[in-house]
């Protein structure tokens, strides 16, 4: 099979496990030079550059504590710097918004801090991210964020989670206006219930498993390789005539 992505770079928030590392991982399989963000694990971040490599692809890993505004600016001097010296150019081609942090925060629980801090990853971030990049995005390029089943069927145990997913199908929405001129397509995928080492311990418990699997139309949770193949084929020119949309890859979450 041929390489879909061969001579694009792409820039992964949050890869250093779950469905960012999934992404990643696919990304360069289909032949991009992957850079990848992480915060907390760098043994994680390299551990995917690791299997990224082992496989045949082309990636490295760069620190982002997303948090802290100044991350951003900090972030693509870095990947600027990389790009440069990988391709002589700083171009990039395809941009991926996954990165996040703890969304369990609770209407009760919830301070102005724990608001702000999980509002600043999920919602700021990509907004300054896409930002920095506009200058770098290549003509046709892709902006693919990753959204929630939550923004259109809220969680009521995670309602800040909710709301800052629903704005990012909104912002999805606002740049694909934005950028149509350029060619340039802008895309939300929402996962739904997926297999991920940040839900492992609520999949110890088979009865909160059973009652998640009965609202999913197909039965189960998913793979984070399914989500990565979703943005995949929005990342390859099969996908270029799709723009504004938040593509729910959920398994039919609560249809």
């Amino acid at each position: 099979m041929g390489q879909a992505l061969k001579g694009k770079t792409a820039l992964v928030t949050g890869a250093s496990r779950g469905i960012g590392r999934a992404i990643a991982e696919r990304l360069a399989k289909d032949g991009a030079t992957v850079a990848l963000t992480y915060n907390a694990s760098k043994s994680g971040a390299d551990e995917v550059v690791a299997a990224i490599e082992k496989a045949g692809g082309t990636a490295f890993a760069i620190h982002a504590d997303l948090v802290d505004a100044a991350a951003v600016p900090a972030l693509f001097e870095k990947l600027d710097d990389e790009f440069t010296k990988r391709n002589g150019s700083r171009t990039l081609d395809i941009l991926v918004n996954n990165a996040g942090n703890s969304g369990w925060l609770g209407f009760k629980d919830a301070t102005p801090e724990s608001w702000d801090t999980l509002m600043a990853v999920y919602a700021r971030a990509p907004f300054f991210i896409v930002q920095a990049a506009l200058d770098r995005l290549a003509e046709g390029g892709r902006i693919i964020n990753i959204s929630s089943a939550a923004s259109t069927k809220p969680v009521t145990v995670a309602p800040v989670y909710s709301m800052a997913k629903a704005a990012i199908n909104n912002l999805t929405h606002a740049l694909a206006s934005e950028l149509g001129p350029r060619g340039i397509s802008v895309n939300a995928v929402a996962p739904g219930y997926t297999r991920t080492d940040a839900n492992a311990a609520l999949r110890e418990d088979p009865e909160v498993v059973k009652a998640a699997e009965a609202n999913i139309a197909l039965g189960r949770f998913g793979e984070p390789s399914e989500i990565a193949a979703v943005v995949a084929f929005l990342a390859s020119d099969d996908g270029h005539w799709v723009t504004g949309q938040t593509i729910e890859a959920s398994g039919g979450y609560k249809l």
